[in-house]
């Protein structure tokens, strides 16, 4: 694999478990922002960090690339867009890229010793967009998925991934503010209503009068769904 396809180029944020660390979360930022932007956008909005005992957070940045909706201009991506919209293409070419980039980060954390099934992976806009590439279409056996703000557009490879799939799917935790202007709601909705239909099980959360932004009582309701996708473990009980 090129060196531009390798994980350790990737900057990234992480906070530590306060304990034995025995589950990972790769949570990806969206369009423009960096890891570390995220974790403290994260941090301003629930006073502190999102943080546990037992699981580690990783914030990676995605690298610098010409971003079509800009015109062109230089931004942190995961992908580039032909525009932003539910109704045309996906630049299939760069987000292929990136699911190679991020498994590396994955089989970091498996190389670590954690199991892929105490793996989540999930993000904030495009980077909720780029987990359920990465997740439905290449990694079935993770913990859960989970997409705030985020959709799929209408002819999405992940949906042509799922059609020919019958095992069994990475839950899909969702939220969307129903005053979002940049990516409506209805693209949420319609994305998640898709996913149930090719098996995923999901949950979808609305969240009247937010815009394209976080909110505390959606990183709450979140926090509680990452405790019930990855309990805390008993003491050797994966020895």
């Amino acid at each position: 694999m090129a060196a531009a396809s390798s994980s350790s180029r990737l900057r990234r944020c992480v906070v530590s478990p306060a304990g034995r660390h025995s589950a990972s979360l790769i949570f990806l930022h969206g369009s423009g922002d960096s890891g570390q932007g995220l974790r403290m956008w994260i941090k301003q909005v629930l006073n502190q960090d999102l943080a546990f005992q037992h699981v580690k957070i990783i914030y990676p940045t995605a690298p610098s690339r010409p971003y079509t909706p800009l015109k062109g201009g230089i931004s942190n991506v995961w992908f580039d867009r032909f525009k932003i919209s539910n109704d045309c293409p996906e630049h299939l070419e760069s987000i292929d890229a990136m699911c190679q980039v991020l498994t590396g980060l994955i089989d970091e954390e498996v190389k670590s010793g954690i199991r892929k099934n105490r793996i989540l992976v999930g993000g904030f806009s495009m980077g909720g967009c780029m987990a359920m590439h990465l997740a439905y279409r290449n990694h079935q056996d993770l913990a859960g998925v989970f997409v705030l703000s985020s959709f799929l557009n209408k002819a999405s490879a992940v949906y042509q991934t799922l059609q020919k799939s019958d095992g069994v799917l990475p839950e899909l935790f969702q939220c969307h503010g129903t005053a979002d202007e940049l990516v409506f709601h209805s693209w949420g909705e319609e994305t998640n209503s898709m996913l149930k239909f090719l098996g995923v099980n999901t949950k979808f959360y609305s969240f009247p009068n937010l815009y394209h932004e976080l909110s505390k009582s959606e990183l709450e309701k979140l926090k509680s769904w990452i405790l019930t996708k990855l309990p805390r473990e008993v003491e050797g009980q994966n020895e």
